[in-house]
């Protein structure tokens, strides 16, 4: 046992931490919010934004809160599951009407895609603490953290080259043709954070025959379905990983399709290899959910579950979906036509592209320009307003002509 003076010579408890290094995404939010200049432009945090540089509050949302407002009798436990009705529709839009019905497939709800990410990677170490995940880079910098921190390994693949614009998928399927049976592979569903840059479908299906060869199993993120190419289409790779694929995970988030970033609301969906092992993972989500955040917050759900369950309402959110999806695509392609070199953007789908600048490139627009992204060169499309992407583009085209000029 520890003599009284070895103990008090040991630092208090809180003492004893070490310092953490700020998350680099949120010190670039201070540092924009920081900016005096009025003509600074913010391409780095993840929001939507209109053609006037405002994050809106969808219609729809608006419409389905007042309903709230008015109906809604009690704030009182949903339990850990939370919105179940919630979950249910969310699943078809997922999966589709008919695989919602598959009882092998079972979801809760979770405080948006972080809490959704977070509970499966709990899930997998849960059941295997020596379960291994293939990640392919990029990825979004919040995913190993948020997986890795649960006790998953996490293995790399490549997936996206940043100075060639194209998805690496000859040396990505081979990686995963190397995978044992039982790993995992971590899929971005569509709208790739951070590259924009999507498989296609002939890749989708060779990805999904190499999970069904091998025992793969895939952990699909699913953030921006419907900012892509439409809701069907977006969830159509998914929809045949899942299939394909005797066990399954996918994190779903409503953050950016129903405009709900600060309400924090997801859902977690599992597909096990039968309806009773289904029922399994079920109560293991629910153990481990009460651990966690023991109920997810419900008025996100509710919000959700109002729009979905109204026909009237669920019509006016596609309608307001597709105007927020085609202003990405208008977006892209204003970019693209500006220059050859950024001709690839309008190839790509999403929020999201990556731009084949230095580090010192990115620190140099800051500075001269008030222009805020990712070091790495991730920018988000849609941070841009009609009146300030021409300047962004010419910035940035000024940038690429410095470093020619310099090689």
């Amino acid at each position: 046992m520890a003599s009284d003076a070895m103990v008090a010579d040991r630092p208090m408890l809180l003492d004893r931490l070490e310092d953490k290094p700020t998350d680099s995404l949120l010190a670039l939010i201070a540092l924009c919010d920081a900016d005096p200049r009025e003509e600074k432009i913010d391409v780095g945090v993840g929001v939507y934004r209109d053609a006037s540089g405002a994050t809106p509050i969808l219609q729809c949302v608006k419409a389905a809160e007042r309903i709230l407002l008015e109906t809604q009798e009690t704030k009182s436990y949903l339990g850990s599951q939370g919105d179940a009705r919630f979950t249910e529709l969310i699943k078809s839009i997922v999966f589709g009407e008919s695989a919602a019905r598959d009882d092998r497939i079972v979801g809760v709800q979770t405080p948006g895609g972080c809490g959704a990410l977070r509970l499966g990677a709990e899930l997998i170490h849960a059941a295997d603490s020596s379960a291994r995940i293939f990640v392919g880079q990029p990825t979004w910098l919040n995913h190993t953290p948020l997986i890795g921190s649960a006790g998953v390994g996490m293995v790399d693949y490549p997936y996206y080259d940043r100075d060639s614009h194209s998805i690496l998928f000859y040396r990505m399927a081979e990686t995963l043709r190397s995978a044992r049976r039982g790993d995992l592979v971590l899929l971005h569903g569509c709208c790739h954070n951070p590259a924009g840059a999507d498989l296609d479908p002939g890749q989708w299906r060779e990805v999904a025959e190499i999970v069904s060869e091998r025992g793969l199993i895939p952990f699909v993120d699913l953030a921006y379905q419907g900012f892509g190419n439409g809701l069907e289409p977006d969830a159509a790779g998914t929809r045949m990983v899942v299939e394909a694929a005797d066990q399954a995970i996918v994190a779903q988030s409503c953050d950016k399709n129903f405009g709900l970033y600060r309400e924090r609301t997801g859902a977690l969906f599992v597909k096990a290899s039968s309806a009773a092992g289904a029922q399994v993972v079920f109560g293991n989500l629910l153990g481990l959910a009460r651990t966690m955040w023991s109920m997810p917050p419900d008025h996100g759900a509710a919000i959700v579950r109002t729009v979905l369950d109204d026909e009237q309402l669920r019509a006016q959110w596609h309608e307001e979906l597709i105007a927020m999806c085609a202003r990405i695509r208008t977006l892209r392609a204003r970019l693209a036509a500006f220059d050859p070199r950024l001709a690839y953007i309008d190839e790509q789908n999403g929020m999201f592209s990556m731009l084949p600048l230095s580090q010192e490139a990115v620190l140099a627009l800051r500075q001269s320009h008030g222009i805020y992204m990712a070091n790495s060169g991730r920018f988000n499309i849609v941070g841009l307003s009609d009146e300030n992407v021409d300047r962004f583009a010419a910035a940035v085209v000024e940038s690429m002509d410095g470093a020619s000029a310099d090689g």
